[in-house]
């Protein structure tokens, strides 16, 4: 007779950016919750390890792993990839939170500032999914999540740059979550508006109509990724929104987004 010993199966992982507060931290807690070790990145490694030490306290054997990095260093996303390789960790959910926005006239604001955000919205986030994606459509599981905003659905003057990479956001996870959802894998473009969150804290002036709070943002954005759509528009107010500015010619819209955003 021969004794055999149950081997567990390996916990799920998820890669989280942007997890040092807002949106990003509220993910980290939620997928914990989940039962995923987490890999959390952000410049931040003092709210990191933070985060990190709150989420081994609640659940116990769970890792919770910290990158600090910098997405608008275009070597970023491989130094990343490399770290998540060199901890064992097989990273299942990817999800891209990190970004910013930037507000004003668009000729006096920096352009260093907005090749930061081009490269924190846009190519950081292409960088990490084509790091990512191919082992998840080798095992045929897996998904991104990638963080857009309801400003991808229209152009948004003084926050040009913003809302063009979130535009960019969206047709990119539209686009391949047709290419891979056959293969098992699920990608999500989840669009918020308004969120309290430390967005406004920057470059960004104050909000404009109902904030919603992060734990409502993630809660729309899980259940969109499990029933496996493209696009969710994060609380009803904003979908109504949407689908009347979709009725008006985008000329007008684009004129009365002017006049609600000057500085």
């Amino acid at each position: 007779m021969t004794n055999t010993t149950a081997v567990a199966a390996p916990r799920p992982v998820a890669l989280i950016t942007g997890a040092s507060a807002g949106i990003g931290l509220e993910f980290a807690l939620r997928l914990a919750e989940r039962g995923y070790d987490l890999i959390l990145v952000a410049r931040r490694r003092d709210r990191l390890d933070e985060l990190a030490a709150r989420v081994r306290s609640a659940h116990s054997g769970q890792r919770a792993e910290v990158v600090a990095a910098d997405l608008a260093d275009a070597a970023a996303p491989a130094a990343i990839a490399a770290e998540a390789g060199r901890l064992g960790m097989n990273v299942d959910l990817l999800v891209n939170n990190a970004g910013f926005g930037t507000h004003g006239h668009f000729e006096a604001l920096s352009s260093e500032r907005e090749a930061g955000e081009i490269a924190v919205n846009v190519a950081a986030l292409v960088a990490l999914t084509h790091a990512f994606l191919p082992a998840m459509l080798e095992r045929r599981s897996g998904g991104v999540i990638n963080v857009a905003s309801t400003a991808a659905f229209q152009p948004v003057p003084y926050m040009s740059v913003y809302a063009g990479t979130k535009a960019f956001v969206r047709s990119f996870s539209e686009a391949l979550h047709v290419e891979v959802s056959a293969r098992g894998v699920r990608v999500l473009a989840l669009c918020p508006g308004p969120t309290a969150t430390e967005f406004f804290d920057t470059d960004v002036a104050g909000p404009r109509g109902p904030v919603r709070t992060v734990r409502d943002v993630v809660a729309s954005g899980l259940r969109a990724y499990d029933a496996g759509v493209p696009v969710v528009i994060d609380g009803l107010n904003n979908q109504l929104v949407i689908a009347f500015s979709n009725l008006l010619p985008r000329r007008w819209i684009t004129r009365i987004a002017g006049r609600i955003m000057r500085p």
